[in-house]
This record gives C-alpha cells, sequence and structure tokens, in this order.
C-alpha cells in the first residue's frame, strides 16, 4: 500500500476517533487535516502549493461567495424566534384542543405540530425538547402509553431533517451540488448536473408528507387496537377556541411557512431571498404573539404591516414598476408611491416586531443563539474543507472512489455500503460533520455510477434521520431523555421508537423502489 493511502486512512481514522472523544468538531476536522498535511509535506508525499490554495478555496464559491450559504443563519433566525415566542406552544395547545377528545387526538397533534415546527425551525434538537416539555407530560397525566408517547415526539421531531425548508437540506444541497459538479468534471463529454436547493426542498416534500401519513396511520392503528395506549383527553378545563385564537395561532405560522416554501417552489424567490421573507415573517409573528396590551399600537402596525405585503404583491403583479423605462404612465407612478409607502410601513413593522421582543427579553437571547449557531455551521464548513482538501492531496477521494467500485453488487451494492456507513456514524457524528465530510466522499462515485443527485440526497436525509433515531445512540432520542419527566424509563424511550424506525425504513425503501417520489416535483419546478 501507498504511503499516501496509508496517510489518507490514518488521517480519516484519527479525526473520527477525536471526534468520537468529544473534541470541539471544527477544530478536530481543520487541526487533524493540518497535521497530517505537515507530516505529508515533510515525507514529500503531500504537494505544499494544494494547502496554500485553502485561503482562496474559503474566499471562492465554495463557502464566502455561495449565495446559498446565506439562506442558513436566516432560516436560523427564523426557527430560533418562532421557538422563543411560543408559538410552538400555542401550536400543541391549538392542535391538542381540537383533537384531544378523539382517541389518539394527542398523538395526531403532536405530529401535525411536529411537522409544522419542522417547517418553521428545521432544528431537529429544538424540536424534540420544546415537545417534550410542552406535550410529554400532558400525553403521560391522560394515560398514554408511555412507550408511543415518548416514540410520538422523538419521531416527529426527527421531521426536520426531512421537511422542508430544512438547515440540513440546504446544507445537503451545497454539498451535493459541489458533488454532483466533480463528477461531471471527472465524467467529461459535457456532462452536468444541476442541484439546486430548491430542487432538494421539492424532493423531499412528497417523501415528507408521506412520512407523516406513516406516523398518522401508526397512531391510527394504535387506538384501534390497543384503545387504552391513547385514550381521549378525559377533561377540557380551558374555554373553547375561539376562531381568532386558531386563525393566529394555527393558521399564521402555517401561511408563513407555505409563503417561505412556496416562493422557493414556485421559483418567485430563490432560497436565499425566501429565507430573508420567513426571518421577517418570524419577528412580525413572534410581535404579534408576545405583545400586551400596554403594546396595542405596536400590534397595530404590525397588522399593518401584514396588509402591506398582501400590497406589494397585488402591484407588484399588476402594475409595471420599473423605474428605468423611457416614459412611465401615471397609474405605473401612482403604483410606485404606494408601493414605496407600503415597503416602509412593512419595515416599521418588523422593526416593531424587534421592540416587542425586546421588551419581553427575547431578541438579544435569540440572536445570540442564531449567531452561535450560524457560527458553529461555517466553522465546521471551513474546518471540513480543509479536511477535504488534504484528503483529496493524499488520493483519498480515489481510494473511496476505488472501494465503492469494487464492492460486489455493482452500484446498488456501492449504495447500500455508503448509506450503512454514513447510518452508523448518525449514531456518533452531528448531521453537519456527515454532510461536510462523508457526503463528498462518497457522493461523486454514486453519481458516476448513474444516480440521480436529488433522489441521493433524499436517500441520505432519510437514512440520516432513521439513524438520529435509532437506539441507543440516537440524538432525537438524547434530547428526548434529558427533557422527559426523570420517571419515564429509557427503555420505555428506545422501545417506543421502534415502530417509527420501521416506518422510516420502509419509507426509504419506498423511495428506492419509486425514484419518481424524490425526482419528480424537481422535474417540475426545473
Amino acid at each position: 500500500m501507498e504511503l499516501e493511502v496509508i496517510l489518507a486512512v490514518l488521517m480519516f481514522l484519527t479525526a473520527i476517533g477525536a471526534l468520537l472523544s468529544g473534541y470541539p468538531v471544527a477544530l478536530t476536522l481543520g487541526g487533524v487535516a493540518l497535521l497530517f498535511a505537515l507530516v505529508g509535506i515533510g515525507l514529500g508525499v503531500f504537494p505544499e502549493p494544494m494547502l496554500r490554495s485553502l485561503p482562496s478555496r474559503i474566499q471562492g464559491g465554495s463557502i464566502m461567495q455561495n449565495e446559498t450559504l446565506i439562506a442558513v443563519p436566516l432560516f436560523i433566525i427564523m426557527g430560533v424566534i418562532l421557538e422563543r415566542s411560543r408559538v410552538a406552544e400555542d401550536l400543541l395547545h391549538i392542535a391538542s384542543r381540537l383533537l384531544g377528545r378523539v382517541r389518539g387526538g394527542l398523538g395526531y397533534a403532536v405530529i401535525l405540530v411536529g411537522a409544522l415546527l419542522a417547517a418553521s425551525t428545521g432544528i431537529v434538537g429544538a424540536t424534540v425538547i420544546t415537545m417534550a416539555l410542552i406535550a410529554l407530560p400532558t400525553m403521560l397525566r391522560q394515560k398514554y402509553d408511555p412507550r408511543l408517547a415518548s416514540g410520538t415526539i422523538a419521531a416527529s421531531g426527527t421531521l426536520g431533517q426531512i421537511i422542508p425548508p430544512s438547515i440540513v437540506l440546504i446544507l445537503l444541497a451545497d454539498a451535493v451540488s459541489n458533488a454532483a459538479s466533480q463528477a461531471a468534471s471527472q465524467m467529461g463529454g459535457g456532462a452536468s448536473f444541476v442541484v439546486s436547493v430548491g430542487d432538494l426542498f421539492a424532493g423531499a416534500l412528497l417523501p415528507g408528507v408521506i412520512l407523516v401519513g406513516f406516523y398518522l396511520a401508526y397512531v391510527a392503528f394504535t387506538a384501534l387496537t390497543r384503545p387504552s395506549a391513547c385514550p381521549p383527553v378525559e377533561q377540557e378545563e380551558d374555554d373553547p377556541l375561539t376562531m381568532q385564537e386558531i386563525l393566529f395561532g394555527l393558521g399564521a405560522p402555517l401561511f408563513l411557512i407555505i409563503a417561505v416554501l412556496g416562493a422557493i417552489l414556485a421559483g418567485i424567490a430563490p432560497p436565499t431571498q425566501a429565507a430573508s421573507i420567513g426571518a421577517a415573517g418570524a419577528l412580525l409573528l413572534a410581535g404579534i404573539r408576545l405583545s400586551d396590551e400596554k403594546q396595542a399600537g405596536l400590534r397595530k402596525l404590525i397588522f399593518v404591516a401584514l396588509v402591506s405585503i398582501f400590497v406589494i404583491i397585488l402591484l407588484k403583479n399588476t402594475l409595471d414598476l420599473r423605474m428605468g423605462v423611457d416614459q412611465i404612465a401615471t397609474i405605473n407612478l401612482i403604483g410606485m408611491v404606494v408601493t414605496l409607502f407600503a415597503v416602509l410601513t412593512f419595515l416599521a413593522g418588523v422593526a416593531a416586531g424587534m421592540l416587542v421582543l425586546h421588551r419581553a427579553g427575547q431578541l438579544i437571547p435569540a440572536l445570540k443563539s442564531a449567531v452561535e449557531i450560524t457560527s458553529m455551521v461555517f466553522l465546521i464548513l471551513i474546518g471540513a474543507s480543509l479536511f477535504s482538501l488534504v484528503f483529496r492531496g493524499f488520493g483519498g477521494d480515489d481510494l473511496v472512489h476505488e472501494m465503492l467500485s469494487a464492492t460486489p453488487g455493482g452500484k446498488w451494492g456501492a449504495l447500500v455500503i455508503a448509506m450503512l456507513v454514513m447510518f452508523v456514524l448518525g449514531f456518533f457524528l452531528d448531521f453537519i460533520e456527515i454532510v461536510f465530510v462523508v457526503v463528498p466522499l462518497v457522493t461523486p462515485t454514486l453519481i458516476i455510477a448513474g444516480f440521480d443527485p436529488v433522489w441521493l440526497g433524499i436517500l441520505m436525509a432519510l437514512n440520516l434521520q432513521t439513524s438520529f433515531l435509532t437506539p441507543p445512540f440516537g440524538f432525537a432520542l438524547f434530547y428526548l431523555r434529558g427533557a422527559a419527566p426523570d420517571d419515564l424509563r429509557t427503555l420505555d424511550i428506545w422501545r417506543g421508537a421502534i415502530p417509527f424506525i420501521g416506518l422510516q425504513l420502509a419509507m426509504i425503501l419506498l423511495v428506492a423502489l419509486i425514484p419518481a417520489l424524490a425526482t419528480w416535483l424537481p422535474s417540475l419546478t426545473r
């Protein structure tokens, strides 16, 4: 075995060992890569100019000038603000009161709210912890089977991996897009693959909706076969829900999600602009949710700002608002002035939402949390970029290609091996490390073998989602254990997750057998 190959294997194993030992991810990836690069330079088996190219890679289109990645901090801000403004609490409270009197109703409510939170926050840990703190005590108090209650919450929390708009899908789209470009350059002959965030969002929509349907069907099946496991709510102490509570508590977040996702899928706005819409909309919703009677003026301003959005959309689609034309009709000039005032009103409403959040003591903590998460993501991305650069310098990508090409069973055998590796690593590593380190290594070979990049991305997202739910190491189970009451046994949490793992494996198999589930919608939006 050549020295370069030995160093590539040792570097990969050292990085995995350091990560499992608890060292910081970004510093581990960058530090191990730099150490092995210096060793390789000293032994004369690593090209030093390749290491010097790292700054240009960071400043280039892959990181700093990558417009797709701008959507990451915006979606993080959107999710954090919705979480801190107790929108999730309202969603679960309203859904449980609407469905509570139905047998299994609390389970249905948790699944549906989990799907909505997945689409609004995209952060698995936040969704699981939020629902564990709010819903789990209620379900246990209403005599729900602890296994069913914990399994439903953990599985619903992992929907943030697959239901768009999702941070996982944004990062995965970037990694798969880079891998597809690399595969196209290796294939030559004018081969080209285009993978955008919108493609992966569209590809994940049907599998995500079907998976939610699977979860609901399982709860319904349990209600029929084991009625005592999910009884209806015994008493209703609260006043009946008003239409206003349903409209603003349930309808407003749903409208925001549809607006953001619809803008991307319909091609109205790219992911970055849609994410900015989501962040601004989250501020408006938070302002409405947290304002009290003393802030009635701010609340009215926020409502006017919401109306101004429809005014802007209406004028944009009915009038010619371009300024760089020779002659501007009077009606168009009036439209420009009205649009300008509507934009200023909208900005004032966003400012009012921020002021309400600030007075509630939530604005600064939300922004700090968003900055911390964003910094972590991009620092890991830089460390992973260095790791990938050094690994390729040692010929590691060629080694992975040869290993997967030599796998028994052809391209399907290679796919199974790659998925198993990612599944096992999902026990120990967060999705960010896997997306930035493992996906770039295995995806080019699989694309060259003939697999569709979007289909591959959806399979990988489903695979990681299942891994995060699988005991004893699933991240979602750890989050749930940390937020669950002490009297809920860990074994019950593990046993409760098993049926949902089976449903997710069935979903992976369904997408593998029927690729159109992941490729049909993207083909319509291109």
